[in-house]
């Protein structure tokens, strides 16, 4: 018999309505006849809170290009010619001000100030000043918002990255993505709504490792943590079908499943068990649509070339920046990608160097492929690490190299596109880019403002867990109005 002819023998209107009618079936069912039963404000959205967004969206999606390890600001962002004659003496103690700091330089006998080798110059018609190392970002200066005046109280990288994408130092909190997923639910039901990319360090000392917790859904219902998508193999780890097994079996399997676990739900009412029901489904769809998505062959040369020459080997930065444009066009909510290497205690020059070569290029084409395909207005991109550099020098300060240690006191980030004001710098720190002097942005005031541009009030976004109602911005934040547009 044809295969297709038996599924419509199988799935009579009568079995439908039956099999919608217990479990999960009945959201199911409930979503299909009117999307608005579980908050969807038009036809493509699936899932998320009824009553989000909050009020009208400046953007509809987020690309995250998170770069684990911590720039240096005073050798990218943060121009500081006074360092010039500052260079080599000791670091004052009117300016440090007691401040801890790490253990790694906390035993040496001085703290002497390193000026940044690289020639910095003004770009753009906002004349925002840039490092040498960023030719390509400079291009597009007048797109993005420079913020030289980011914030945090952890002083080491796990607290620190943690705090970034999660809101608290100590693990176990729902990232960012997660919390965007869960109250905004998804543009697109055949792909998930928060995908995560690692790219490698570029650098040739040993990098940072990353966890997947940072993408993790903490308390909330799993369905809402981010899909690591892989360079080699299956995209997505067991997507394939076993050897020996057709779709039209694994689609008998999974039916025979969601009975089980309907089962299973309505005797137990655990969510995560209708949370399996749904993954087993995106898994199902995501057979057909990732690799549609990671097939570039339609891809013009030119694109590539904007890109830049690694955009066509797989893993790299430079062809995940490609993939998330692919994913910002097909509705996927957020959009994180990691690129590691960037923690130069040692040997700066060299390996800043390295990294820049590796995430210049593919970060500003990014943000002009969105633009020229009318996807920046709607699409919020953030670059930055997890904190900043500190401007004395860690190891021995020569002529031609430098280390720079850990510094959360000021660091710098850009922002771009959905609801942002595009060509402006803001923020001010001293004349040794120590301390902040004008216009601090904490790191939970970030995420506010990432929110509020997707139309979500920070302080609305709430789950209770244990008696306690949480949001990611824990009892803080507030909307950075000045970067808006």
């Amino acid at each position: 018999m044809n295969p297709e002819r038996e599924v419509q023998l199988r799935m009579t209107r009568r079995h439908l309505f039956g099999r919608a009618s217990t479990g999960i079936g009945v959201a199911a069912l409930a979503w299909l006849l009117d999307p608005k039963v579980f908050g969807a404000t038009d036809a493509s959205r699936t899932g998320g809170l009824p009553g989000l967004p909050h009020f009208a969206p400046k953007a509809k999606r987020v690309i995250f290009l998170h770069q684990s390890g911590a720039p240096s600001q005073l050798d990218l962002f943060d121009y500081k010619p006074t360092l010039e004659k500052f260079h080599g003496t000791e670091l004052p103690d009117s300016v440090r001000m007691g401040q801890r700091i790490t253990g790694m330089t906390s035993g040496q006998g001085t703290l002497p100030v390193a000026r940044s080798i690289f020639k910095f110059s003004q770009h753009g018609q906002s004349g925002a000043w840039l490092s040498e190392l960023l030719p390509h970002t400079a291009k597009i200066v007048d797109d993005i918002a420079i913020v030289k005046t980011v914030h945090t109280e952890a002083i080491n990288h796990d607290p620190a990255i943690t705090f970034m994408h999660t809101g608290s130092q100590q693990p176990g909190r729902p990232s960012l993505g997660a919390w965007v997923a869960y109250g905004l639910g998804s543009e697109n039901q055949d792909l998930p709504a928060f995908v995560v990319f690692v790219s490698q360090s570029s650098a040739l000392n040993i990098d940072q490792p990353l966890f997947s917790r940072l993408w993790s859904a903490g308390f909330l219902p799993s369905r809402y943590q981010g899909v690591q998508f892989r360079s080699s193999g299956d995209p997505v780890l067991y997507l394939s079908d076993p050897p020996g097994i057709s779709r039209s079996t694994r689609r008998r399997m999974l039916d025979t499943l969601a009975q089980l676990n309907q089962m299973s739900a309505q005797e137990f009412g655990d969510p995560e068990i209708e949370t399996r029901i749904a993954q087993y489904e995106m898994a199902f769809r995501m057979q057909t649509s990732v690799p549609e998505l990671m097939d570039l062959s339609n891809e013009p040369d030119h694109i590539f070339e904007m890109y830049g020459p690694d955009s066509r080997k797989p893993g790299t930065y430079a062809f995940h920046c490609l993939l998330a444009r692919r994913l910002a066009e097909r509705g996927v909510r957020f959009i994180q990608l990691y690129k590691r290497g960037w923690d130069q205690h040692n040997d700066l020059p060299r390996d800043l160097a390295l990294q820049c070569r590796a995430v210049d290029q593919p970060s500003a084409a990014l943000i002009l492929d969105l633009k020229q395909r009318g996807l920046l207005e709607d699409t919020l991109v953030i670059w930055g690490g997890e904190f900043g550099r500190t401007v004395y020098c860690q190891g021995t300060l020569t002529e031609t190299n430098y280390g720079r240690d850990h510094h959360p006191r000021c660091f710098a980030i850009w922002m771009a596109g959905g609801g942002i004001k595009p060509g402006i710098t803001l923020g001010k720190t001293d004349d040794y880019g120590y301390n902040v002097v004008e216009d601090p942005v904490h790191v939970h005031d970030v995420q506010a403002t990432i929110l509020h541009c997707l139309g979500v009030d920070h302080k609305r976004l709430t789950y209770k867990f244990q008696g306690r109602h949480f949001r990611l911005t824990d009892v803080a934040g507030h909307v950075v109005e000045k970067l808006l547009a």
